[in-house]
């Protein structure tokens, strides 16, 4: 970069006249730097949209295409406090009768009350010996599922290691509670194959208070849950058994002659909420692809520069953006392609058994154009549906199709949903230099737009600072040739007064 010497010896403002000569070249510097900042808005703003029509795909026209999302299920006990059951997709529709005769219990052991000898509370560290005289060779046994473990204790055995024992060699769940001064020990899983038990020798198990000799020792035996389902009867370790499609919980026995209804059957209601909330999810996003290709003109717009936005308040910035963003999608094409491939898909004809079925066969339809909002007018409508304040009042042709024939409805829709998915598909494919696969946009193409705006800016910009130079050099040899001139002038001055 030149020396910018600015005026010292003309008195001209230099910086002033050099920025209006490259002024047109700034100018070109300026165009790129908003061009490229557009493009950036516009990436944005299709991600957003990309991001949107991918989860309408995944998330609802995906699965849809299959016959398996609309195997939906429900399942109503005469008795819940007694029972609660879930369906699962193996589960048959039909009536059957439930007993619970048993509920599944854990074995537990509480310990009756220790004391030390000395009437001192005893803790975790406190020795075996310190609670009851041992006698000779004592130890504690527990048998656990038909394993036996032995346990040899010695005058120097503290409650810590009879705990110890249990927890690792027994495998059992086992703790002393310091407050109350007694051993709980349990298994591990409930059920009788968890049961355990206990005994000693040499007074051991009698100084833990372990012994159901023990007064204030108890101990509940594991048991297996029991039920009868259509007079079959079915056992498990826990209160839960898994048959024939239903995961049924066991919660209380029932009483003596007392049977629970249990009714499964296709649940109308899951379908329905499938279907309208796949509506829903299109009807969003058509609404707003629509809204973005037909945004107002933003023509006299163009991102800001920071010098630009220095002139201005956040207000009139953020307004101003914002109007950018609002319309950088307007009459876009790739837009105008994919809401256009999704409508013809839906608006669509469908042979069902060699009838010819629309959306409008079951009560699923788009408002009339006076009707209709601005940017609405493809939006779809369920005749019946109570969150639909326009068509609330009408039958529901939906629900009762599904009631009364879901294999109709399960046909119809699975084949909507498989043309639908072809069509956002080919939309989304990838083509080289273009687009990426599963974008629905030239993200591609884009980013080399960007990239190359980058190096375009960059060349600008050296240009620019190198024509400014060229300027100042200028500026900078006449300023050293005016003061030559100068000091020339006052040397022939002085020396012509000297003579």
């Amino acid at each position: 970069m030149a020396m910018r010497l600015t005026g010292l010896m003309s008195g001209m403002d230099t910086d002033s006249l050099i920025q209006e000569l490259v002024a047109s070249r700034k100018a070109k510097v300026d165009e790129s730097v908003k061009a490229q900042k557009k493009l950036e808005v516009k990436q944005e703003a299709w991600k957003t949209l990309n991001s949107k029509l991918k989860t309408l795909q995944n998330k609802y026209i995906s699965n849809m295409r299959f016959t398996t999302a609309y195997m939906k299920k429900t399942t109503k006990v005469s008795n819940n406090n007694a029972v609660s059951v879930i369906t699962g997709e193996g589960a048959m529709n039909g009536v059957q009768e439930l007993k619970i005769n048993k509920l599944a219990k854990t074995a537990y052991l509480t310990g009756a009350e220790v004391a030390k000898l000395d009437g001192s509370k005893a803790d975790a560290a406190t020795k075996i010996s310190e609670l009851g005289e041992l006698g000779a060779n004592a130890q504690i046994t527990c048998t656990v599922d038909g394993k036996v473990k032995t346990f040899d204790v010695t005058a120097d055995t503290t409650i810590s290691d009879a705990l110890t024992w249990l927890k690792n060699d027994c495998g059992l769940n086992a703790s002393f509670d310091e407050k109350n001064q007694r051993l709980f020990v349990s298994a591990k899983e409930s059920g009788s194959a968890s049961d355990f038990t206990l005994s000693g020798t040499g007074m051991a198990l009698t100084a833990l208070g372990l012994s159901t000799k023990n007064n204030g020792a108890s101990k509940i035996a594991g048991q297996d849950a029991e039920i009868e389902l259509n007079g079959a009867t079915f056992t498990s370790n826990t209160n839960t058994f898994d048959i024939n499609g239903l995961t049924i919980t066991a919660m209380n026995v029932t009483a003596p002659g007392e049977s629970i209804t249990v009714t499964t059957q296709d649940d109308t209601d899951g379908i329905y909420d499938m279907i309208k909330n796949f509506i829903k999810e299109y009807n969003s996003i058509i609404n707003e692809m629509d809204k973005l290709y037909n945004a107002d003109s933003a023509k006299g717009y163009e991102p800001l520069l920071d010098e630009e936005k220095e002139a201005m308040s956040e207000t009139e910035i953020e307004k101003w953006e914002e109007k950018i963003k609002d319309s950088i999608l307007r009459r876009d094409s790739n837009v105008s392609k994919v809401s256009t491939a999704l409508k013809q898909a839906m608006a669509g004809a469908i042979e069902i058994d060699g009838k010819t079925m629309y959306l409008s066969s079951f009560g699923i339809s788009t408002m009339s154009y006076f009707q209709a909002a601005e940017n609405e007018k493809n939006a779809y409508h369920i005749d019946g549906d109570a969150d639909d304040e326009f068509t609330s009042g009408n039958a529901d042709k939906l629900k009762s199709m599904i009631s009364n024939d879901p294999d109709t409805v399960v046909s119809f829709f699975t084949q909507l949903s498989r043309n639908l998915y072809e069509a956002m598909s080919n939309q989304s494919k990838s083509v080289d230099g273009y687009r990426s696969f599963g974008s629905f946009y030239d993200d591609k193409k884009m980013k080399t737009e960007y990239d190359s705006y980058k190096s375009k800016i960059a060349d600008l910009e050296q240009k620019l600072a190198d024509y400014e130079d060229k300027w100042y050099k200028k500026f900078a040899a006449m300023e050293t040739a005016m003061a030559k001139m100068q000091s020339n002038t006052s040397a022939v001055t002085a020396l012509l007064g000297g003579s």
